[in-house]
């Protein structure tokens, strides 16, 4: 649970929100009565009500038949550019390490202005790629599979 790593977001300079269809009451009896059970104090971001599903719509997470926001998780740069998407039925929960990882691999490439790329399972302090003509057809050269452990 998101809310329960929160800090770990919080140092990596990342904000969080949590939108879902449901109204602003619905999210206080959600985090009176569930949530501050398994998170003492609660979700401690904001949750934002998307009444009529509007930004559900927007990033296309939005189920018209049933009227709720599909559980969506997006990586939104500091440009406002989403970097990157998941979108999960509910019968199957997130990977918070793995989204450690890819904002940890987002952040680098970003603060290298694309000068390095993170390859699969790249996690800080192992090879990057550093894209160019002279890569091409030698990715295998300088990318090894044990890299990505």
């Amino acid at each position: 649970m998101v809310a329960a790593k929160y800090d770990e977001l919080k140092k990596l300079g990342v904000e969080v929100l949590a939108i879902s269809v449901d109204s602003p009451f619905v999210h206080k009896m959600w985090q009176e009565n569930e949530l501050s059970k398994m998170v003492p104090g609660g979700v401690p971001f904001p949750i934002l009500s998307d009444s009529g599903g509007n930004i559900g719509k927007a990033y296309g997470v939005y189920d018209e038949e049933s009227g709720i926001d599909v559980r969506g998780r997006f990586i939104i740069n500091p440009e406002g550019i989403i970097v990157a998407m998941e979108i999960l039925t509910p019968p199957v929960g997130r990977n918070f390490a793995e989204l450690i990882r890819q904002i940890q691999a987002f952040q680098h490439v970003y603060n290298t202005k694309g000068a390095e790329v993170c390859p699969a399972g790249w996690r800080p302090g192992k090879p990057t790629l550093k894209p160019s003509p002279d890569l091409v057809g030698k990715v295998w050269e300088v990318w090894k599979v044990e890299n990505a452990e």
